[in-house]
């Protein structure tokens, strides 16, 4: 293990490319549609990548980057950098948070303080827990491990049990976190306290005529979300490699697959700035430009897809599901207990998808309540 003074090293010719490409756009012809009925609205794209090119200060907000808490362990000869945030509170139990797509590990960052140091956010200190925040493989920081076999649960139990010596530790994720916090909890019951989790596997098999009205009601939503909304998915699930050029080569493209993400699943009601600023969205997008890592960051969907990924079996330790109302679904308690030991289920009152950055006290609160009692 090492500690890693620049995670982020762009050069100056790299970021002036950019700006080169991206005031070079080739725009595709104007369609007779209004804002963003037919997916990402034109004007607005347009706005941010004439900021981007112009305005948005890269070099600072790197800067920033390479000032958090980075450390870096080779697996197998692959780096795997992760963020630490010790607990203000010697003897606090360790957790690992895991973000979904199209996040990064930077984006947990407010939420790891929040439960870190809670004196500094109107918390108790005795609540503090020491907080582990990996780069998934793939993802901006972290490059892809050369082997599909590779599954991250078990690189993170390697992680956390052998690298950093955590003999008990505590997991929380979203979207494709959720999956493989679910999946870590399933494979070590031994290590795994608990896990918090904002979203929930399926069974692995279930009789239609056991579904209450709720789950009737959650699944028509899930399939009607799938027609409107899951084209992204269906593509990186099943024709990854036919995008990934085009997004590669495109830093527009790759905005306007971004953000229509952020705009769709968040808590914004259709205006961006209200929960995510334009040096938020441009920094995202930035890190998935300069690593490259868009194409990368579709191998969870394909591998999922293909059966390389193992499904979520039953999941015995003390589980908390936070649903926020305008993630992308909303599991009623009585489905996520058919996976999972459900001692905690909470509906917040606001936030979507991205809840640790849209409400990182809000989570950080009922990640500290379900915990309490676990260590």
């Amino acid at each position: 293990m090492s500690a890693l003074e620049r995670v982020s090293t762009v050069s100056a010719a790299d970021v002036s490319g950019l700006r080169d490409r991206l005031r070079n756009t080739r725009w595709a012809p104007r369609w007779p549609v209004d804002g963003w009925a037919a997916g990402t609205d034109e004007a607005e794209l347009r706005r941010l990548v004439a900021y981007w090119a112009d305005g948005y200060d890269w070099e600072a907000r790197e800067r920033e980057i390479n000032d958090l808490p980075w450390a870096e362990v080779l697996l197998d000869g692959v780096p795997l950098r992760y963020l630490r945030f010790d607990a203000e509170t010697a003897g606090a139990l360790p957790v690992i948070l895991t973000n979904g797509w199209p996040s990064t590990a930077v984006e947990l960052v407010e939420l790891a303080r929040h439960l870190s140091t809670p004196s500094e956010h109107g918390g108790d200190a005795a609540d503090a827990l020491t907080v582990i925040v990996p780069a998934l493989p793939g993802f901006p920081f972290s490059p892809q491990r050369p082997s599909h076999e590779d599954q991250t649960h078990e690189l993170w139990h390697r992680l956390m049990h052998d690298a950093l010596g955590f003999d008990r530790y505590a997991a929380h994720g979203g979207d494709l976190g959720a999956g493989i916090t679910s999946r870590l909890a399933h494979a070590h019951p031994e290590s795994v306290v608990g896990i918090h989790l904002l979203a929930v596997a399926s069974p692995l098999s279930i009789a239609s005529d056991t579904l209450s009205a709720a789950e009737r009601a959650y699944v028509s939503s899930a399939e009607r979300w799938h027609d409107e909304e899951g084209g992204y998915e269906h593509e990186q699930q099943t024709r990854p490699l036919s995008l990934a050029p085009a997004l590669s080569d495109s830093p527009a493209g790759l905005l306007g697959w971004i953000v229509e993400k952020y705009r769709a699943w968040s808590d914004c009601g259709g205006d961006l700035s209200s929960r995510f600023s334009d040096d938020f969205l441009l920094t995202q997008a930035s890190l998935y430009w300069f690593s490259n890592a868009i194409s990368t960051s579709f191998r969870p969907y394909w591998e999922f897809a293909t059966g390389r990924t193992a499904r979520v079996g039953p999941v015995v330790v003390p589980t908390a599901v936070a649903v926020f109302p305008f993630d992308l679904t909303q599991p009623p308690r009585e489905w996520a207990q058919r996976t999972y030991d459900v001692v905690r289920y909470t509906r917040m009152p606001r936030g979507g998808h991205f809840a640790p950055h849209e409400e990182p006290a809000l989570l950080a609160d009922d990640l500290r309540e379900f915990l309490r009692p676990l260590r």
